[in-house]
């Protein structure tokens, strides 16, 4: 995880959070979760699926995602993800979260961000799942 001696600029904040997006997308669980202090990544990938992939079905109401089981076995999936373009931020400047676009759809899972101080330094802390 990378540690800054003073809190980092916004845009590197931002770079940040997209690189996340980007390496989780790539199926790079360990990699993502190294670039931040991290949540659980698989329980932030089991998030995603369930809000996107997952919650597929078709309009008789039957799901047609692939066995709910197998979103751990082939990540391919997340390559289906996009990023809205834009970030959110909360007034404070320390919290970001990242919408999500599944299909074209805005999927009902954030990912969101914090700024944090810690004896070491500032650290980007993450991310949340919020629904």
């Amino acid at each position: 995880m990378k540690v800054w001696t003073n809190r980092p600029a916004t845009a590197e904040i931002e770079e940040t959070v997209r690189r996340y997006f980007d390496l989780l997308r790539a199926g790079n669980l360990p990699a993502a979760a190294q670039l931040v202090d991290a949540t659980d990544v698989r329980h932030v990938a089991k998030a995603l699926w369930t809000g996107s992939v997952g919650a597929e079905t078709d309009a008789d109401g039957s799901d047609r995602s692939p066995a709910s089981g197998t979103w751990e076995q082939d990540l391919s999936w997340l390559a289906e993800l996009q990023a809205v373009d834009d970030l959110t931020w909360e007034p404070t400047g320390s919290r970001v979260s990242i919408r999500i676009l599944h299909n074209g759809t805005v999927i009902e899972v954030e990912l969101s961000f914090w700024v944090k101080p810690t004896d070491d330094g500032w650290v980007i802390a993450g991310p949340a799942t919020l629904w």
